[in-house]
């Protein structure tokens, strides 16, 4: 009795434990990194954001600053809200909450002129209650089937077990 409390328990704990354990860490950017001239819409498009990935900007520091603004401020490349840039060089920034994700270098005419925007939409968390439908069979990305494997083998085991 005793060993089939402690299993439903262990079972429990990592149902919760392992999709948050399959958070991804974006390099923004890849090898370019948060730079000049990069086209980071292009960069993100096929990547899948969710709840508890990092995105991670580096630069060099005293060169570029990463802001996080509105949609509308993302559009006129200005941070109005009086909102303090990260500026280390290496700023990790995790996905809090899901919906539309803005983020501007506001060094002058960086992020007009050559590019420095970064627009992501961040879905609800692998294995959350609230997640959003899965693609279409067939149009999955490959970061996406991952996570998707991954999470039903491991539910498919506790089930089995």
């Amino acid at each position: 009795m005793a060993s089939s409390n402690i299993f439903f328990i262990i079972a429990i704990v990592t149902v919760f434990a392992i999709p948050s354990s399959l958070a991804t860490e974006f390099v923004v950017g890849d090898e370019k990194g948060w730079s000049l001239d990069f086209d980071y819409q292009a960069w993100a498009a096929g990547k899948e954001f969710r709840v508890g990935d990092k995105l991670v900007f580096r630069y060099t520091p005293g060169v570029h600053d990463v802001v996080r603004v509105s949609g509308v401020e993302f559009q006129r490349c200005e941070a109005v809200n009086n909102t303090d840039p990260l500026t280390t060089g290496n700023d990790v920034i995790t996905l809090l909450t899901p919906g539309r994700k803005w983020y501007i270098c506001s060094v002058p005419r960086h992020c007009a002129a050559r590019n420095m925007k970064l627009n992501i939409t961040v879905l609800s968390e692998v294995g959350s209650p609230f997640a959003a439908p899965g693609p279409i069979p067939g149009s999955q990305t490959p970061s996406s089937s991952t996570r998707g494997s991954a999470v039903f083998s491991f539910h498919g085991w506790i089930a089995f077990m």
